[in-house]
């Protein structure tokens, strides 16, 4: 007889951490801690276990207060089992719908981390052979698939890119695009600098998310949010959350310029000018352009520090560690000196960092589907899918209905109320600008 009940918080970690296939911050305590104080969700540690009290399967199943004392509940990249067991999956979702009723649920909803397909840096697809038995199981447990979308429509991204660390750095940096090889290396040779932070960098690191949010039209969240992110994770000994911040050191990267010019003029010294070949007048010529550039290089330089000073930061990333994974949740950079290419070396940084501490899937949560041209993510997608990671499309969201007419009102009619609600809104906001002018 399998029961389902509230189980203590650091067994049921140990259990999600060290599962085999389905371990995933956004199951773990820390994440259920972040949700109940910064998103206003009640979390429920549950584990389905037998007459042993041995444990079968977890979830961290959140639940949304609704009006009229209904709610609904989530459980984030979806229930910590093993999806080919077929008898298990059905036994975890009877429990978990019991449970959910009790509580006058109108849905429970899942997006488990089951990948549909997977593309690697070759553009060889592979499709997962479980898939269609798996698909055919949720659906026999009464489970509803809200289909396979493209974009950010749902709670979580349904694409990502995904880097085996388990290969050698060397062929992990094989994989890299030439032009992120390039990036890197140039990032490098002008001496830029990426260091980890503290606690006393969040505030930096928000003013770079920020500027990113601008610049996109949105502006997701405050500096708090981060901040309580980074305690709770860095609270737990089962988490952790890096900051990795990219910085510009302008007088570091003068002298890096200059002893180049050094090189390059040294270089141009030993060629003998009286008598060149057609090989040595074209090594001359290229000698010469660089030499040109790097001059330029260095006023511009000089002039960035009368502009802004002597240190930059330009990119602060928060990198989740939880298991064997790391994901970067957040990435923030800064819209000045793109030239140097700070991000590249920081994205760079935080990946040798993961497999230097044994990290073996490094995520970077999140990407598109949809890849045309018209498409505004279509940049993101391409600067990720750069770094030679494998193109990952998971299985998506299911709900499991409960309450019909409740779910109808809840998933139709409330969204379009809001939408008529923000259209007013703007419309009033216009009018009123337009009577203060």
């Amino acid at each position: 007889m399998l029961e389902l009940n509230t189980i203590d918080k650091e067994k049921f970690d140990s259990f999600v951490r060290n599962h085999k296939t389905k371990s995933h911050f956004l199951q773990s305590v820390s994440w259920g801690e972040f949700a109940k104080v910064k998103k206003n969700l009640t979390p429920y540690y549950l584990g389905l276990t037998n007459e042993k009290g041995e444990i079968l399967g977890a979830t961290l199943l959140l639940e949304k207060k609704l009006p009229l004392n209904f709610c609904y509940f989530y459980a984030p990249r979806g229930f910590v089992i093993d999806y080919n067991n077929k008898h298990l999956t059905q036994s975890m979702t009877e429990k978990i719908i019991e449970f959910a009723k009790k509580k006058k649920a109108i849905f429970v909803k899942i997006d488990p981390d089951i990948v549909k397909t997977s593309i690697n840096y070759k553009n060889e697809k592979q499709d997962n052979n479980d898939f269609d038995e798996i698909f055919t199981t949720l659906k026999s447990c009464g489970f509803k698939h809200l289909g396979f979308t493209k974009n950010f429509e749902t709670m979580q991204p349904r694409y990502t890119f995904r880097i085996d660390l388990n290969q050698s750095l060397e062929e992990i940096e094989n994989h890299f695009s030439k032009t992120t090889k390039q990036r890197i290396a140039k990032s490098i040779k002008l001496d830029t600098e990426v260091i980890i932070g503290t606690k006393n960098d969040i505030h930096e690191f928000y003013h770079l998310m920020t500027l990113t949010e601008n610049r996109k039209d949105f502006v997701s969240y405050n500096e708090d949010y981060y901040e309580t992110l980074y305690e709770i994770f860095n609270g737990n000994k089962n988490s952790k959350a890096t900051l990795f911040l990219g910085k510009v050191h302008i007088n570091k990267t003068i002298k890096a310029l200059e002893k180049n010019l050094k090189d390059i003029n040294n270089q141009i010294s030993i060629l003998p000018i009286d008598n060149l070949s057609k090989s040595a007048k074209t090594k001359l010529a290229e000698l010469t352009k660089q030499k040109e550039n790097t001059i330029n290089e260095i006023e511009k330089y000089k002039e960035y520090k009368k502009q802004y000073g002597l240190d930059l930061t330009l990119s602060a990333h928060m990198i989740i560690e939880y298991g064997d994974k790391a994901w970067v949740l957040y990435a923030g950079n800064h819209n000045i000196l793109s030239e140097t290419y700070v991000n590249y070396n920081t994205y760079f940084e935080h990946i040798k960092y993961c497999k230097q501490k044994g990290i073996k899937i490094y995520d970077q949560f999140g990407t598109i589907g949809d890849l045309s041209k018209e498409n505004p993510r279509l940049g993101l997608h391409e600067f990720k899918k750069k770094f030679g990671g494998d193109y990952i499309e998971f299985i998506g969201e299911w709900d499991y209905i409960i309450n019909y007419p409740m779910y109808f009102i809840f998933t139709k009619l409330v969204p379009i109320y809001r939408k008529i609600i923000k259209q007013k809104s703007k419309k009033e906001l216009k009018h009123e600008i337009s009577k203060s002018e």
